[in-house]
């Protein structure tokens, strides 16, 4: 199992059975591969698709069947299919549970950048900017450090914000941190890592107290 799996078998542990849920382009999309099949969750794509289901095998592959990053995808039974006006009707109006959000800097304070870096080309800035106002709680996942090895939980971000103060809790292949108006909580800590070693690739300062779960995850 990669880095992106181990995170996106980690983030589907929050969704409940009964939910309506928007992964973001990128790794979440990978968070539907691994819904547990005792769990009743309907997902949700700007483009316009209400059920989607797990990643097609070559033989299932629709090519005008697609999410909102323009991967194949499959549909559930009773799936429905609409624009994305009333897509996004469905996020802005409150509809949807949780949006699981790929991110390249969260800062302590839970601002959100993810839809662009200076200087490099885009294709538009997606549906995020109203999915972290519309969608009931907000979870972030990404890598802990970037390839530099330089962290990603900053005091404060240096890229365009796609929202302030908005991230609920962050996933990483290191550790679970959830946004507090105290401060940043170490919540989970992966296998392999240790505390010190979150609090060494994290900027911010992290509130700690004796019920970290240590190994939460592999």
């Amino acid at each position: 199992m990669n880095v992106r799996e181990k995170i996106a078998r980690r983030a589907e542990k929050e969704i409940k059975s009964g939910y309506y849920v928007n992964l973001g382009i990128g790794m979440p999309t990978l968070v539907a591969n691994f819904i547990a099949a005792n769990k009743e969750v309907v997902l949700h794509s700007e483009n316009g698709l209400l059920g989607i289901g797990p990643f097609p095998e070559e033989s299932e592959v629709d090519a005008d069947l697609i999410n909102a990053g323009k991967e194949t995808v499959t549909a559930i039974s009773g799936a429905a299919y609409f624009d994305s006006a009333e897509s996004f009707a469905m996020i802005r109006g409150g509809h949807v549970d949780i949006a699981i959000l790929g991110g390249m800097e969260v800062s302590e304070t839970g601002d959100l950048a993810n839809w662009v870096i200076p200087g490099k080309m885009i294709k538009g800035m997606g549906g995020a900017m109203d999915l972290v106002h519309g969608a009931r709680k907000i979870i972030v996942i990404m890598e802990h450090t970037n390839k530099k090895g330089e962290a990603k939980i900053l005091k404060k971000c240096s890229l365009p914000l796609t929202g302030q103060r908005v991230v609920d809790r962050i996933i990483t292949d290191r550790a679970v941190i959830d946004v507090t108006e105290t401060g940043l909580k170490l919540v989970e800590v992966a296998k392999g890592y240790t505390i010190e070693d979150i609090i060494v690739s994290t900027e911010p300062h992290l509130l700690i107290d004796e019920r970290v779960i240590i190994d939460s995850y592999e």
